[in-house]
């Protein structure tokens, strides 16, 4: 891949960052705003057979949505993986990068599934599920544990693309897999009577159709590839294709089309040494994940201790903080996938000029966001709750929460650059600090005697602590290491 210097005066770098930012990051917001949709469609099938039914789905799908983004390193890692090998131009080892993620994801998909189906009743007990609720989240749980390797090859398939700089084919799957999805769960729990049990089918079927899907644009991809050498250029005056010789032996073409199909295979067969690689790249994202989750699981703790108003407010609260968050991670992904670009062609400057680049518009990104949502706050509360306490502990915590939002878009540009850089082990020794600083901070308001907007002021806290340990890294240049493997 030609190398993108660092601009003259003359050029408009500026814009061409720009222009890369939006063609990445506006797909990948589509993509990530539909994954929840899932959910949503189910629950709206769901809901119509009755509140059991519906609670039992609520715990089911949180468990399965805990599960899967665990393992969310699959994606992040494939991408700066695959987008360091396309900017040093070796397409073949990016291919290579991305199938092995593939496999990976697949073996621990059926991990995950050897674990859930005889402990699902146990798990779903443990997550305190009503005893009328427990064995509808028992069957969705089982049922759509089958579909949990196709999830998770999503993740790794979607992180192959995006390394290689498309994310608009995973909006198009993301947009087909919840058409299907939707269809698929109403035809089956009311069409053929399965009730929850067809919901969960359902998106069985729809996740596998999504992991078809991409299967099939990785092998498409690998084979344009390998047809690639007998391309003619284009100052090439040979004819593309040569008259026929009725006196030519058939065997050359035979042999080409067994050579073709072995170096297909080569390409796309499992790799034992390459599936630990990527596993133990992915194990600093995986720490730094859990980390982030332990920080959301100790914030919902606490608000429950606060009374059932808190709670209602904080999920609420935290509903609009993640939809939020999807905003930000667009330009995170487009940041993971033109940092690793640069830093694959050996452009360091290009690489810090994209990162100034995405700094900026994480902070203009977060002030139009936090306006927004100062402004919507009188319509948020009545969208949810006709309960007065819970809308006013919503309204303050609301309020923290856009003022928050300049800093949380800086954290999540500069998440998406070290992602992008492969500086996974300093991502996760970052959080792993955040979240000793947010653990006392947050366990000492129902001490204090303080309520729901303390609480959110915790998170604000988490999020500038985050904040000073990736600014830090970013200003020092440590993450800047070029060529086609960290």
């Amino acid at each position: 891949m030609e190398k993108d210097p660092a601009s003259s005066p003359r050029t408009p770098a500026r814009g061409r960052h720009d222009r890369e930012i939006l063609a990445l990051a506006v797909p990948a917001f589509g993509a990530l705003v539909a994954e929840p949709l899932f959910v949503m469609a189910d629950s709206a099938v769901v809901g119509h057979l009755g509140t059991a039914q519906l609670a039992g789905l609520g715990v089911a799908a949180a468990l399965l949505t805990t599960a899967v983004n665990i393992f969310v390193f699959l994606a992040y890692a494939t991408t700066a993986a695959v987008a360091r090998r396309v900017g040093a131009g070796d397409l073949p080892a990016a291919i290579r990068q991305g199938v092995d993620g593939i496999w990976l994801a697949l073996l621990l998909g059926a991990l995950v599934i050897a674990v859930v189906l005889p402990s699902a009743p146990a798990v779903v007990d443990l997550f305190g599920a009503s005893p009328t609720a427990a064995p509808y989240a028992t069957t969705y749980l089982r049922i759509s544990s089958l579909g949990i390797p196709a999830m998770l090859m999503v993740l790794a398939a979607t992180g192959v693309l995006r390394g290689l700089q498309d994310t608009r084919t995973p909006l198009y799957v993301a947009v087909g897999g919840f058409a299907a999805n939707a269809g698929l769960n109403a035809g089956l729990v009311y069409g053929a009577g399965l009730g929850i049990a067809g919901s969960a089918w359902g998106t069985v079927i729809a996740q596998n159709g999504m992991a078809a899907v991409y299967v099939w644009v990785v092998i498409r991809g690998a084979k344009r590839h390998l047809a690639k050498p007998h391309l003619p250029t284009r100052d090439d005056t040979t004819p593309h294709l040569a008259p026929r010789d009725d006196t030519a032996p058939h065997a050359p073409a035979t042999d080409a089309r067994t050579g073709a199909r072995s170096a297909l295979w080569t390409l796309l067969r499992p790799d034992p040494a390459g599936i630990r690689a990527c596993a133990r790249a992915g194990v600093p994202l995986l720490v730094r994940t859990l980390s982030l989750r332990a920080v959301l699981l100790i914030a919902t703790a606490v608000a429950a201790g606060l009374g059932d108003a808190a709670i209602a407010a904080h999920q609420i609260t935290l509903t609009v903080w993640s939809l939020l968050a999807f905003a930000l991670d667009a330009i995170a992904i487009a940041g993971q996938a033109i940092i690793g670009r640069y830093l694959g062609a050996d452009d360091p400057e290009g690489a810090r000029a994209a990162c100034r680049r995405m700094i900026e518009w994480g902070v203009a990104c977060g002030v139009v966001l936090g306006l927004l949502v100062t402004l919507a706050r009188p319509l948020i509360g009545p969208m949810f709750t006709s309960d007065p306490a819970v809308r006013d502990a919503l309204a303050s915590a609301l309020l923290v929460v856009a003022v928050a939002q300049p800093v949380c878009g800086i954290v999540f540009v500069l998440d998406g650059v070290l992602m992008g850089a492969g500086d996974g082990p300093y991502l996760a020794w970052s959080m792993l600090g955040t979240l000793a600083v947010f653990a006392p901070a947050a366990l000492a308001v129902p001490v204090l005697g303080w309520g729901l907007t303390a609480l959110w002021w915790a998170m604000t806290l988490m999020m500038l602590t985050r904040l000073a340990a990736l600014w830090l890294r970013a200003r020092s240049g440590r993450w800047i290491v070029t060529g086609a493997a960290r």
